[in-house]
């Protein structure tokens, strides 16, 4: 079999296992939580910690019940039942406490995360001459302790941050969708 004839066989293949309206209802989803996001931050930030709250709670549930399924690890899944409990009902009884509590951690781990990546990025340019990936790390670094500096700043423009990027991954989506929807017309 010819290559492009593999790579036609490859292709729809994926397209059979997500087909293009998947694709579009997952963008218009994005979408719109990314409007969500933007339109009304405080509000949407409050939903999604206790839709997470929510989701462990139920998930320490679930994992309590796997246990008369699949007895190996008790221990180990005992600890994480209880701590998605744990975590899912402080969530849920505390949402604007929790949400706040959340986003600072988030932001302060981002922040940590940057200027190890910026280090990591700077030792790299020193290792290989590449003057490039230095500036990289310096712009990752400035970044970190920004963040660091002004922690309540950054959780105030997390919503706007991530509504900006939801818009624009909904929007990549839809493009994909569109694709593969031309792309099955054509096969």
């Amino acid at each position: 079999m010819a290559e492009p004839e593999m790579k036609q066989d490859a292709l729809t293949a994926e397209m059979k296992l997500f087909p293009w309206w998947f694709f579009l209802l997952w963008g218009l989803l994005t979408v719109l939580i990314g409007l969500a996001f933007l339109l009304t931050p405080a509000l949407t930030l409050e939903l999604f910690v206790t839709f997470l709250g929510a989701y462990w709670l139920v998930g320490g549930i679930f994992i309590i019940g796997g246990l008369f399924v699949d007895r190996s690890s008790v221990g180990l899944k005992i600890l994480l039942a209880v701590v998605n409990i744990f975590a899912g009902l402080l969530i849920l009884l505390y949402p604007i406490f929790s949400t706040l509590f959340l986003f600072t951690f988030l932001v302060l781990f981002i922040g940590f995360w940057a200027i190890f990546i910026g280090a990591v990025h700077i030792w790299h340019a020193w290792m290989a001459q590449d003057p490039g990936n230095g500036v990289l790390g310096a712009i990752s670094i400035v970044f970190g302790i920004l963040i660091l500096a002004k922690p309540f700043v950054a959780v105030a423009l997390l919503p706007f941050i991530a509504g900006g990027f939801c818009i624009i991954a909904g929007l990549a989506t839809l493009y994909i969708a569109r694709g593969t929807k031309s792309t099955i017309a054509a096969v």
